[in-house]
């Protein structure tokens, strides 16, 4: 099931360091087979993309949300 999150992009440090999505709603994604366009820290955006609840990740920062596509805001 695809969702929609708005929020901003955020690098989080933890191990090789990972990007996330930090929701409107506070609620942190771990971004999966983000492209290098969304991979930039502060850019506002509305992603779509499906909540994996099968893939674990080192940061385990929150869901990982595999991204589908986006657009900036």
């Amino acid at each position: 099931m695809s969702i929609t999150v708005k929020g901003v992009i955020e690098r989080k440090g933890f191990g090789p360091g990972t990007w996330a999505l930090v929701g409107e709603d506070g609620e942190t994604y771990e971004l999966k087979d983000a492209s290098s366009e969304l991979k930039k820290a502060g850019l506002k955006v509305s992603v779509k993309g499906e909540v994996r609840k099968d893939v674990m990740t080192f940061a385990m920062i929150g869901p990982v949300l595999e991204v589908q596509s986006f657009d900036v805001l």
